[in-house]
């Protein structure tokens, strides 16, 4: 069978610069391609070339006949009158029930309870897990995806993993999300210019890619060594001024440029720029930074966390995990001292220094570069030495040609850089970070966990980067979202943890499947109501869910009647959850009497 897609010869160039030359890509049955590479290499222009809505500049994209081909964009937007339902059904076909059911079906393990919500009303997260619904509901062949797991929160994650593990389409994946790689990918590509064919495919997930990587670039290394020194050999014997006349001379001379002109190709590929990140620490030697004694907080009647303790010493690199609404970002707000605890005392040493990194957190999209990075001059104070802002900007990767466009030009990726170079200027003695990951490629990523593991104060860390919290973190503090909290020596030891709690539920929801003899003492109303509880159960559980979800959106946190408004319907969803369970029991106890 010929592959899904055949990209052969791909060049594309914004500018001047090129972002790739001369690429194959193929995606044959059954592909998982996890896609990576630096920002700018032009990973979502490849994506985007292949779903046809890009022209390259040269080459050609064929694709397999009566081929369903689904794109989800990196950024997801709805209408803000349009419902959920209004969004995905067009997508399905109303005279095919199965298709109907599908999309039911798809809604529901993604967690969507109420289809009637309006798009334009959810968060970043639930935008995301729609729009990659919009995109399974379509039934296709193969599946392009750009940044899925960008606002996705742990849960979203682990869902959208089961789904591309188990699915009969072949997909290609934009993602930084070195775990998603590893546990989804069957085969990995880096686009990159330092390789000679603009790009390296490995079979296997994220960590064979490592390897052959490594190997790859090994081979590189010798293989630019042993031309430097035929080089210089070659340019000795040319400073010699040899007579050209003859064949043999005449051959030397061209095959010597062609030497020159290979090495210098290969020291072009072989220069790779990363951002150079190194957040400062002040002398302090306190022992003791921030005690945290039986803290607990509630808000709206309902107990986020409670019977805290904790204290926090220089060189401890905490890592917060939990569901969303479990309280994480506002654990930070507490140890930052923006609220009080509800219950216990948060002690903190004599003028601490806390610098922290607030993931809602956004750049004035009308101010220069240049401001951004310095506000105050056309130059920085950073570890006790005056930097000029050119220089500043290029330890950031940027230009110092970019340093007049407005922020708001900026991509992603490169706000993200900006808002680490703000921090860095910072002195601290704790670093809160809320969400540092978003948007920043694999490499930035790489030198933002060796800089935090360095750092010689305090972090307390929230990040959905499951590589990146094993990295860094030395303890997790993890919220189970129902008040309850545990700490843990690494990220792994909690997921255990959290797989035996979510199995007790799922243990106790198989127990009311009694025999037909238990169920006859029921009415045959409270039977039908008995045999459909599991299905209502479950239901009340994704609307609860869903609606802690909403409590911890950033955007609500300083709106107080909205804050109050969605306190109050998750407890309504608690209080319904709590009501079914009681209800289930109640017939449970009657279908077994006698």
């Amino acid at each position: 069978m010929p592959p899904i897609i055949n990209a052969q010869g791909l060049s594309k160039k914004y500018g001047i610069a090129p972002l790739f030359e001369n690429i194959s890509f193929i995606v044959n049955e059954g592909d998982r391609i996890g896609l990576i590479g630096p920002n700018g290499s032009g990973k979502s222009t490849l994506l985007q070339i292949l779903e046809g809505r890009v022209q390259p500049d040269a080459g050609d994209v064929a694709i397999r006949k009566r081929t369903r081909l689904t794109y989800v964009a990196q950024h997801s937007e709805f209408p803000a009158d349009q419902t959920v339902r209004s969004i995905i059904e067009p997508q399905t076909n109303p005279e095919r029930p199965s298709l109907m059911a599908l999309m039911a079906e798809t809604l529901g393990r993604a967690g969507f309870t109420n289809f009637d919500v309006q798009a334009g009303s959810l968060s970043g997260g639930w935008r995301k897990r729609l729009s990659i619904v919009e995109g399974l509901v379509r039934a296709p062949d193969i599946l392009l995806l750009d940044e899925p797991t960008n606002h996705l929160d742990l849960a979203g994650i682990k869902w959208l993993e089961g789904v591309l593990q188990t699915a009969a389409f072949a997909c290609v994946v934009v993602s930084h999300d070195r775990y998603l790689l590893e546990n989804v990918a069957s085969e990995m590509v880096e686009l990159s210019r330092v390789y000679e064919d603009g790009l390296l495919r490995v079979k296997g997930g994220y960590r064979s890619f490592l390897q052959a990587k490594e190997d790859y670039l090994h081979a590189q290394g010798k293989r630019q060594e042993s031309l430097e020194n035929r080089v210089h050999r070659e340019i000795e014997w040319l400073r010699r001024g040899p007579k050209a006349r003859g064949t043999k001379a005449k051959a030397r001379v061209e095959n010597a440029q062609e030497l020159i002109g290979e090495l210098a190709d290969l020291n072009a590929r072989s220069r790779v720029s990363t951002a150079n990140i190194d957040f400062s620490a002040t002398d302090r030697r306190t022992r003791q930074l921030i005690e945290l004694d039986d803290v607990a907080f509630e808000i709206g009647g309902r107990t986020l966390f409670e019977n805290i303790r904790l204290l926090i010493k220089p060189g401890m690199r905490l890592g917060l995990v939990g569901p969303n609404g479990s309280g994480k970002t506002t654990l930070l707000r507490l140890l930052r001292g923006e609220m009080r605890p509800t219950r216990g005392e948060i002690r903190r040493a004599d003028q601490l220094r806390i610098v922290y990194f607030d993931q809602s957190r956004e750049l004035d999209p009308a101010i220069t570069l240049r401001r951004a990075l310095a506000p105050d001059s056309d130059s920085v104070v950073y570890q006790d030495r005056v930097i000029h802002v050119a220089s500043w900007a290029a330890r950031f990767l940027f230009s110092s040609d970019a340093l007049e466009q407005p922020v708001g030009r900026l991509s992603g990726g490169e706000r993200a850089r900006v808002l680490i170079a703000q921090l860095m200027l910072q002195p601290a003695d704790v670093l809160l970070l809320d969400e540092p990951t978003n948007d920043l490629d694999i490499p930035t990523l790489e030198i933002l966990e060796e800089s935090l593991s360095e750092f010689r104060g305090a972090l307390v860390l929230v990040t959905h980067d499951r590589y990146m919290m094993d990295r860094v973190s030395t303890v997790v503090l993890g919220l189970d979202g129902l008040g309850g909290s545990e700490v843990f020596a690494d990220y792994s030891q909690w997921e255990d943890w959290q797989r035996t709690r979510e199995a007790k539920p799922a243990a106790v929801r198989t127990q009311p499947a009694r025999t037909a003899a238990g169920k006859k003492k029921l009415s045959y109303i409270e039977a039908r109501e008995f045999e459909g509880m599991e299905e209502r159960i479950a239901e009340a559980e994704r609307t609860l869910q869903a609606r802690r979800a909403a409590l911890e959106d950033p955007a609500i946190a300083s709106d107080g009647p909205r804050l109050m408004a969605a306190s109050a319907d998750v407890e309504e969803a608690e209080k319904a959850v709590d009501a079914l369970y009681a209800r289930w029991a109640e017939l449970e106890e009657k279908a077994n009497a006698g």
